[in-house]
């Protein structure tokens, strides 16, 4: 059975590589281009792992995740940041303050996207 992922990132070329990419691998990717839409469609989706961009208009993805964390629904769901934030205090930032579950930026290899989607995947309680 594929294990689903909702990527949460209005960069439509960034989001079609991202999914490219995690469907090759055997995934199913849900996409969501609206920060606003995006916690609804989680409600629904139910993934197994969940990849949000942090810049995004309307709705930040630090707003996005603290909803998701702010839901026990998404307890044993994990988090990965994927931004083009990539600096050493971004990264702090993300794991150790806001508790993502991983941070990957961008651009990302398509080697590493795969294998921090596996340990989300794999952080899953």
């Amino acid at each position: 059975m594929k294990k689903k992922i909702l990527l949460i990132d209005d960069d439509t070329d960034s989001a079609a590589l991202a999914k490219l990419v995690l469907e090759t691998d055997m995934f199913e990717v849900n996409t969501v281009f609206d920060s606003e839409e995006a916690y609804e469609t989680a409600k629904e989706y139910r993934p197994d792992a969940i990849l949000l961009d942090l810049e995004m208009p309307k709705l930040d993805g630090w707003t996005v995740f603290r909803i998701l964390r702010g839901d026990n629904a998404f307890d044993n769901v994990p988090i990965a940041i994927i931004s083009g934030k990539g600096e050493s205090f971004d990264h702090m930032v993300g794991l150790h303050v806001m508790k993502a579950d991983a941070y990957i930026s961008k651009p990302f290899g398509k080697q590493e996207l795969i294998d921090k989607t596996h340990e989300l995947i794999n952080r899953k309680k």
